[in-house]
């Protein structure tokens, strides 16, 4: 079968629809679809569970979002992850939580995050089933993993003081007139910050949309997952738009716009759950420049085949070390123009120039001392020696993105 090729423009927009499908978005936390565990992490009794969202539902480290009820005299026991970190989420009742063998009684609606490394557990000591979420991060997109400690917590000695991170879903600390989800009347509050967290887990936020109201959040560097503790509406995001409901989770992904409206009958409530692409390797630069952080220089290289090998290794042998003793120098890349083959696939434009050395200075000023050094007159002579031809440009650096 002959492989069709499509054009750049035609693949992003096909990946964007597809990334815009709304539909599969939107799931219910249907009770009648639990399955019954019991002895969960060794914990007691019985609980319903189900997963809502799952690890390869979001581009980012998202783990998953698992529900369900903890029946009386039931829980989760005792245990800890070192490749994740766990939000514990109680929607109805009193349940004891346990993070780091320390236990204290908290009532709905509160979230408190299981950190990485920190052992956690939680135990229903009534007789009523209790409303549970979980939301998890992991340190490595899909990995994840437990350790059990064998204690259900039953007997756990409770203090009249958490002595851990927990957030309430107090609506009325909710502040209005904030940047972070722009809508007339729309409540937020922050309750928990990255801070807390040592995976990519950027936020829990809480939300409140007035009735007949909408609020819009543009998602940049983060994805997020939404979960309507309250109310029922739409969401819009590009040219498509669904219905959800109280129990409903949906979930925006990175660079997108969403547009988030609550029926006129009552206000909306929403948990919102954010995470990074990458706290450790985001950029640097979070909105354009006024002024160049600093400047590059792209030299291009016609350089014959069998002078080939001998270019790359003069640029680490000769031409990286000659740079390095300068002052003001940032890094450097040494390009080698993909095989014929490949250039076709992708439809490059065509070019005689098939290697490329990019240098970065902070200022101009040092990139031209370099050029006036001693070490410029060996080096610049050994990299064009071995070309038949070459040019350059300079540019000003508005930003970047280098993740070493």
């Amino acid at each position: 079968m002959k492989k069709i090729f499509l054009p750049i423009a035609l693949l992003l927009f096909v990946s964007v629809v597809q990334a815009q499908n709304l539909q599969k978005r939107i799931v219910s936390n249907d009770p009648s679809k639990y399955r019954s565990l019991t002895a969960v992490h060794a914990g007691a009794g019985k609980m319903g569970f189900t997963q809502l969202v799952g690890r390869n539902d979001l581009a980012t480290n998202f783990l998953y979002l698992h529900t369900g009820s903890i029946e009386g005299k039931s829980g989760i026991g005792h245990h800890f992850h070192h490749e994740i970190e766990e939000m514990f989420v109680l929607l109805s009742g009193e349940a004891e939580f346990t993070i780091n063998g320390r236990t204290a009684k908290l009532k709905a609606p509160v979230v408190v995050p299981c950190k990485k490394g920190n052992s956690h557990g939680i135990y229903n000591r009534s007789a009523t089933p209790v409303k549970w979420m979980n939301f998890a991060v992991s340190q490595v997109k899909g990995k994840a993993d437990n350790f059990d400690l064998g204690d259900t917590r039953e007997n756990a000695i409770v203090e009249a003081t958490p002595n851990f991170v927990y957030g309430r879903l107090e609506t009325d600390k909710l502040k209005a007139n904030n940047t972070a989800y722009q809508g007339n009347g729309t409540m937020y509050r922050r309750v928990i910050g990255s801070e807390v967290f040592s995976t990519d887990w950027n936020h829990v936020d809480h939300v409140v949309i007035p009735a007949a109201g909408s609020a819009t959040r543009k998602l940049e560097g983060i994805e997020e997952v939404y979960y309507v503790l309250k109310g029922s509406g739409s969401v819009a995001i590009g040219s498509e738009k669904q219905t959800f409901k109280t129990d409903d989770v949906f979930y925006g992904l990175l660079g997108e716009n969403l547009t988030i409206n609550s029926d006129a009958g009552s206000e909306l409530e929403l948990l919102v759950i954010g995470v990074a692409a990458s706290k450790q390797k985001m950029l640097t630069i979070n909105k354009p420049l006024s002024k160049p952080k600093a400047i590059g220089l792209q030299m291009d290289f016609v350089v014959p085949k069998e002078n080939a090998e001998a270019f790359e290794k003069m640029y680490y042998s000769i031409y990286v070390p000659a740079m390095t003793v300068q002052e003001g120098y940032l890094g450097s890349k040494c390009l080698r123009l993909f095989p014929e083959n490949i250039q076709k696939e992708i439809q490059a434009e065509p070019t005689n120039y098939n290697y490329q050395i990019q240098i970065s200075f902070d200022t101009e000023e040092h990139r031209r001392k370099w050029v006036a050094s001693p070490q410029h007159q060996i080096a610049w002579p050994a990299a064009s020696g071995l070309a038949k031809e070459f040019k350059w440009r300079g540019y000003d650096i508005m930003g970047d993105d280098d993740q070493k």
